[in-house]
């Protein structure tokens, strides 16, 4: 008598799997800014003129100028400078270290990757706000002590312009680098072109009117040079945000869902 066993299978609870939140991917972003030595270097540079210009403020302001607002004013601009490419760094980390076909295989969805890289980005914009708000603290008090004016008046609007400003500077530095997808491309491509556009603007009289509209240097500076902006030039700044931002965003989504992943 022969006796044949059936074949049995065996099945266990099925696990759904979830995905990863937005805020964990966010906290993933933020922490590659730091993995590597460029990431680092540029944070850590950040930090240090923010620093380095208050500490020149200090000993070239006279007494009655050494004003919280004259700490915080000219560490923005400078601060501005670097923040594309952080946004650079954050967006193009995955194509320049190779690890694209990793993040991708385990975050299928590429839009949602890409948003919290630039979440990550918004983060940093607005932390390199905070630093330059605590230099200045740390500037006007020793001001106080050593003698100068250490007066905390001031236009206190400037806060929030200078957290609008980083932000635009920190997402068009992202907009190139999802527009190009290569480092140093996106950051030749973010200094040459609003560089050349100035030269332009400069010779040919006809692109003078529209330099006020298009250029992010003419759009930005009111930010910090004027207590209230009006309407206008509200609405100047979000024309500018739309070509040098929105647009490259939108494309660079676009080519970044499509491109093939190797």
């Amino acid at each position: 008598m022969t006796m044949t066993a059936e074949p049995t299978t065996e099945s266990g609870p099925r696990v759904a799997a979830v995905r990863p939140s937005i805020a964990r991917l966010t906290s993933i972003e933020l922490r590659k800014l730091a993995d590597t030595r460029a990431g680092r270097w540029l944070l850590a540079t950040i930090g240090l003129i923010a620093v380095a210009v208050a500490v020149v403020q200090l000993f070239r302001l006279d007494d009655a100028e050494q004003t919280f607002t004259r700490f915080l004013t000219p560490t923005l601009p400078l601060v501005g400078l670097l923040l594309p490419a952080v946004g650079i760094l954050s967006i193009n980390s995955e194509w320049t270290q190779r690890t694209a076909l990793t993040t991708y295989a385990l975050v299928p969805h590429r839009e949602r990757v890409v948003l919290a890289k630039l979440a990550a980005v918004v983060l940093a914009a607005l932390t390199s706000v905070l630093v330059s708000l605590a230099v200045a603290t740390v500037g006007t008090l020793a001001a106080k002590a050593t003698g100068g004016a250490g007066s905390w008046d001031g236009e206190w609007v400037l806060v929030p312009h200078a957290a609008v400003l980083q932000l635009v500077w920190g997402l068009m530095g992202a907009a190139f680098g999802l527009l190009l997808l290569n480092t140093p491309l996106a950051i030749f491509g973010y200094l040459l072109l609003p560089m050349v556009w100035d030269i332009l603007a400069k010779t040919i009289s006809a692109l003078q009117g529209p330099a006020t509209w298009l250029h992010p240097k003419i759009t930005m500076d009111p930010l910090l040079n004027d207590n209230e902006m009006t309407a206008g030039q509200w609405g100047r700044l979000a024309v500018t945000v739309l070509v040098w931002v929105a647009v490259p965003l939108v494309a660079g989504m676009l080519r970044t869902l499509r491109r093939e992943v190797s």
